[in-house]
């Protein structure tokens, strides 16, 4: 037979007070003069009672239901990017928020049936996830309520999002190379036309700029990795980019890779052609996933993607937006986060070729 739940009127009841007095002190009423001794004998009772507020009549009577929908296309499936979900999680847990997560795998019929229930349950606000940080739009169920994008841009100034800067994560790459001495560095890249490719090799070439390298095509090699997103297709692709650099007449010193993978398939290129790394090149990736960084032989330098950063900024610019009802919202921020270098083993100055 299950326990009945205490209520506040069986608070009042044991503590010798009123239902009113037990209620502006449970849920904390300002301007209230209560005397010391009558709260303090209050908050006990209900502790010894296992007295548990009603959080969904709370909810209701204040506007809120403290809880924060997260929907993703690919994220929540996505290893590497799962720092994303536990820095919301946590940033939302800090502030009494529960997180609910609703991953799509890109079915737009999912997604919108998924957004009409978090809605239905009166979330305070959403995060919408995109892999690649692409240009996406917001849809148009979550225009009345307040969303953030996360790991997604818009070009409406009207809707927030937390994006990495990946410009300033390629150039902080190439100036850890530079910074060594090296002058021909190659770029192993996807094929993939995504965001991500444009910012690096924009932060590549400015540089190579600013030590005064003039940018050289040739020195950039892209592969398609088959199948696309995944460690087999990236190391594949990093392998083939990387022996078509090596093997060319006047081979780099230092090779920036798209990814860690691709850097792991280069560490492979490097191998069989003879090559020591970094005695006879260097090589620096880019996401910092530990397992691969880690136990790559010498351990790869990178530079890091801010996934947790991301997940815990979008919370807190949502709770800005989501402020007590009456009051008014935060500003929109359109924030960009930086990516900062994690320096390991596999990259020093250059050989005298």
């Amino acid at each position: 037979m299950m326990a009945r739940r205490i209520g506040i009127k069986d608070v009042a009841a044991a503590a010798g007070v009123s239902v009113t007095t037990v209620s502006h002190i449970l849920n904390q009423v300002e301007g209230k003069r209560i005397n010391p001794d009558t709260r303090q004998r209050v908050l006990q009772v209900a502790e010894e009672l296992g007295y548990a507020p009603n959080g969904l009549a709370r909810g209701l009577r204040l506007q809120r239901s403290h809880t924060i929908g997260f929907v993703s296309d690919e994220i929540a499936t996505t290893p590497h990017a799962g720092r994303i979900i536990l820095g919301a999680q946590e940033a939302a847990a800090a502030k009494g928020m529960l997180l609910l997560l609703v991953n799509t795998g890109g079915d737009a019929d999912l997604e919108r049936r998924s957004i009409e229930m978090l809605l239905q349950r009166q979330v305070d606000g959403v995060l919408y996830a995109a892999m690649y940080h692409r240009i996406v739009r917001l849809p148009e169920s979550l225009r009345s309520t307040p969303s953030v994008l996360l790991d997604a841009r818009s070009d409406d100034p009207t809707i927030p999002f937390v994006v990495p800067d990946e410009v300033q994560g390629g150039y902080t790459a190439v100036r850890e190379l530079t910074g060594h001495g090296h002058r021909r560095i190659g770029m192993a890249v996807e094929t993939a036309d995504i965001p991500a490719l444009h910012g690096r090799l924009e932060g590549y070439r400015k540089a190579l700029d600013e030590v005064g390298v003039p940018y050289d095509p040739s020195l950039v090699a892209a592969e398609p990795a088959i199948p696309h997103g995944t460690v087999a297709g990236d190391v594949a692709a990093g392998y083939r980019a990387a022996r078509r650099l090596l093997t060319a007449d006047q081979r780099p010193t230092a090779l920036f890779c798209f990814n860690d993978r691709m850097a792991l398939g280069a560490y492979h290129a490097a191998a069989d052609l003879g090559l020591s790394i970094p005695d006879d090149l260097s090589v620096i990736g880019f996401d910092n996933q530990d397992l691969v960084c880690e136990g790559m032989r010498p351990a790869l330098s990178t530079v890091q993607l801010p996934h947790y950063e991301m997940g815990a900024r979008a919370v807190t610019q949502l709770l800005a937006l989501t402020a007590t009802p009456g009051s008014p919202p935060g500003p929109v921020i359109q924030e960009m986060l930086p990516c900062p270098l994690v320096a390991r083993a596999s990259v020093t100055s250059p050989p005298r070729l």
